[in-house]
């Protein structure tokens, strides 16, 4: 197994392989929050004219995203677990499109096989690889606003490729170290109606979740996440 790890948009265009695209602030954990809140389908998108003109031809859908972290206009909810984690999404369809996140799904052309990435679920993530023992796995970075490396999505891509080399790293002092590091802005009270601090701990919940989002591709182009149990 060829593990290789990639950053920001460049990195999706040029993954191969089974493909993790990672956003751990705050795409990925906001998407595995919304499946295990029993989301019909969750729709990423990296285009925002795509979500507002799939809300126009469906009024009952929900847009949940953001552009440099705050919630777009005429959106349901922004791209903030917090927001959403104890909401009941039985029955409805999402649509997300973030800075970064999303960005790496709709450009991950060349992948054979497309999973989003997070701390709450990295454990999950590298089972389902394991089973899968493809030839190649492309860990995708993606970073602030697809722009600039981050310490939480490089950490995370590091994590995976430990668990699939059977080497865990520990991951507690790491977690700490964020708080300083890209997680500062969580703990900026001028920042908080962006980046409200219970994000942070929400998004570094290593291994709360015991499932997989896998892209499925449809025909119409607007693929869905699909939840897999690990």
């Amino acid at each position: 197994m060829n593990i290789n790890i990639l950053h920001m948009i460049d990195g999706a265009k040029n993954a191969k392989g089974l493909t993790v695209i990672i956003d751990v602030f705050r795409a990925f954990t906001v998407e595995a929050y919304l499946a295990a809140n029993s989301a019909e389908k969750i729709i990423p998108v990296g285009d925002a004219q795509i979500a507002y003109d799939f809300k126009s031809k469906n009024p009952d859908t929900i847009l949940v995203g953001e552009r440099h972290g705050k919630i777009m206009e005429g959106f349901d909810y922004g791209n903030s677990p917090s927001q959403i984690r104890n909401v009941d999404f039985s029955g409805k369809i999402i649509i997300h499109t973030t800075s970064a996140g999303t960005q790496g799904i709709a450009n991950a052309i060349n992948a054979d096989e497309i999973i989003s990435g997070s701390l709450v679920n990295a454990k999950a993530i590298a089972r389902y690889i394991k089973s899968k023992n493809p030839e190649n796995v492309s860990l995708v970075c993606m970073g602030l606003e697809a722009k600039s490396q981050t310490e939480e999505d490089n950490l995370c891509a590091y994590y995976i490729k430990s668990l699939l080399e059977g080497n865990e790293i520990d991951l507690k002092n790491e977690i700490e170290n964020l708080k300083i590091t890209s997680g500062a802005k969580f703990f900026d009270k001028s920042l908080n109606d962006i980046f409200p601090e219970e994000d942070f701990y929400l998004s570094v919940e290593a291994n709360k979740f015991d499932f997989v989002l896998r892209l499925h591709k449809t025909i119409d182009g607007l693929g869905y996440m699909e939840k897999i149990e690990i």
